[in-house]
């Protein structure tokens, strides 16, 4: 009974924490009004400022920020045990990463939809914003990279996930001409769309629908890494109300229905932990400090800083709904990377040998270990430990486990891929920006960014394809807390120029620079090491980058004298 003693505990702190702290952001620091001017209304355009309901946004928010990474994350830091991994979640979600989300998208808002790089130059200094935006470009490159080879990975390992996935694509569409184009509310209609999905979920995978087999180009991953690409192109260049709205209100639904039902099955199965309480495994990386950049988005994450202000800040139609929006969705994305961490703590393999989930890990890391290569999991192992796992819980509730683990595929796959097409729009954007600042109009067409967006992050795949991504999570990890850490610091530089209390930024922002700072120094002589060249000279750029940007951040803090109490 301890892992659901443990995890009520976790869960019973995020609920306090949005009840208490969030309450202290918005009302106190903040100070949101209902009635404050929002760039969706002002600068409505129908492609990227689009007024949208409050749950339609929750949902395309938490879909973009959620993705593949609140389960990878903790997938594959469960080797150095669970406690350390739940503690982070749980501590860093509440003072950091929901803080970061919520502050991100209330500077955006408040500054008509900027982004963070614009909101750089303003509260650090203009030279902030361009070295900001490169780092941006880093972070988005590799996030591309990495969420495209999760995709395809899952995809030919559960050919039952294909025919759901891109049907829910095709069906979104119609979606978002019912509700933009005819005006009619999106809610039923796409709760009708879930139960088909699902439907479609049983008969593919119980054999009533025929699914690719092998050898089939279906089950090809170079097949499937640049169908992605060209997909995440067009996705990017689309307006919002096309396709980005509808499916990502199906993906919350999505979501709901999955939490529900996993933390249900696991509170039936009532397992217990099979993984140490922290971690025994011989030949790991130091807990400290790399635990803190492999779980990023279930505890702190920049990315979700660039989504909040790259698309939701431009969407959100009532100021007062960036509470639930900006910090609700981050604690609903922590109870997704607490689950991840029991079902591969806890979760059995499937079959009747009873193999846990966590076996399979540490069996992985032996063999890396034996072959003098870094002994974590790739990124498809580590979704295939918590495929298998989740699964294990929802067989308590008599689902049977080749359907529970097409429906987690399905899941872990529709959001993956939504994180993937707006991080595509997000770098279009930046290319945009990057283009005004060095005068280069072209970049302004969304189709040209879109396109260079897109390729780049293809020929990334590729330098790294035999690595599956191993190599570039820790650089994304340690490349998405900088940005994390930049973006507590404007956070906190624009209340003190408000003559607020800033400590609720500033704190976290501190603690989150100086851990990434030491976990990017290790990393990068750990690659210099293993002659990853790749790796190696991107950790390096973005650590040159990042150092400079601390030191600008550091001089506009010493300027930048208290103002004077404003209402």
């Amino acid at each position: 009974m301890l892992p659901i003693l443990v995890a009520c505990l976790a869960l019973a702190a995020l609920a306090a924490g949005y009840v208490f702290y969030s309450r202290y952001l918005a009302a106190v620091l903040f100070r949101l009004r209902s009635d404050e001017p929002v760039p969706a209304l002002e600068f409505q355009d129908g492609v990227d400022h689009v007024p949208t309901p409050r749950g339609v946004l929750w949902g395309h928010h938490f879909s973009s920020i959620a993705g593949a990474a609140p389960i990878l994350g903790p997938a594959m830091a469960i080797v150095w045990g669970w406690l350390p991994a739940l503690i982070w979640i749980v501590v860093g979600v509440i003072f950091m990463g929901a803080a970061h989300d919520f502050g991100a998208l209330v500077l955006s808002v408040r500054h008509g939809g900027q982004t963070v790089g614009n909101l750089a130059e303003r509260y650090i200094s203009p030279r902030a914003r361009v070295l900001f935006l490169l780092v941006i470009f880093f972070l988005i490159w590799l996030v591309g990279a990495v969420f495209a080879f999760a995709i395809a990975g899952l995809f030919t390992k559960f050919p039952a996930s294909i025919l759901p996935v891109n049907l829910e694509i095709l069906v979104a569409v119609c979606l978002g001409v019912w509700g933009y184009k005819w005006k009619r509310a999106l809610l039923w209609p796409s709760l009708a769309v879930l139960m088909g999905l699902y439907l479609v979920i049983f008969g593919s995978a119980s054999g009533s629908i025929p699914v690719p087999q092998e050898g089939s180009l279906l089950l090809s991953l170079d097949f499937w890494l640049v169908g992605l690409m060209i997909y995440a192109f067009i996705a990017s260049s689309l307006p919002v109300w096309v396709l980005l709205q509808p499916r990502d209100l199906i993906n919350s639904h999505q979501l709901v229905v999955g939490l529900v039902a996993l933390y249900l099955g696991f509170f039936l199965a009532a397992p217990e932990f099979h993984a140490p309480l922290v971690g025994e495994i011989s030949n790991l990386p130091a807990v400290f400090p790399l635990l803190f950049v492999t779980i990023a988005c279930g505890a702190i994450s920049g990315f979700h800083g660039l989504v909040s202000s790259g698309t939701t800040s431009k969407q959100l139609a009532c100021m007062t709904d960036a509470r639930p929006i900006g910090y609700g969705a981050m604690l609903v994305e922590a109870s997704l990377a607490i689950l991840a961490t029991m079902a591969v703590a806890c979760g059995l393999w499937g079959g009747a040998d009873h193999t846990h989930a966590f076996d399979f890990l540490s069996a992985t890391i032996h063999s890396n270990a034996v072959e003098g290569r870094l002994p974590l999991p790739q990124v498809g192992q580590a979704l295939m430990a918590f495929v298998h796992g989740a699964a294990g819980f929802l067989q308590s509730l008599g689902i049977p486990m080749a359907v529970g683990q097409t429906v987690i595929a399905v899941l872990v796959i529709s959001f993956a891929a939504t994180s993937l097409d707006t991080a595509l729009r997000i770098q279009r954007l930046v290319l945009a920006e990057l283009g005004a600042v060095y005068r280069v109009r072209a970049l302004s067409n969304r189709w040209l960014a879109g396109a260079l967006a897109a390729g780049s992050v293809l020929l990334l795949i590729y330098a790294d394809y035999e690595q599956g991504a191993k190599s570039l999570w820790p650089v994304f990890g340690a490349t998405n807390q900088v940005l994390a850490g930049f973006t507590l610091a404007i956070c906190a530089l624009y209340l003190r120029s408000m003559g607020r209390r800033s400590w609720a930024f500033g704190v976290p922002a501190v603690i989150v620079m100086a851990i990434t700072f030491t976990a990017m120094a290790v990393q990068i002589a750990r690659d210099f090491r293993a002659e990853k060249w790749l790796v190696t000279s991107v950790g390096a750029a973005v650590a040159v980058l990042a150092t400079f940007i601390a030191l600008e951040s550091a001089l506009a803090w010493r300027r930048a004298p208290k103002a004077r109490e404003r209402a």
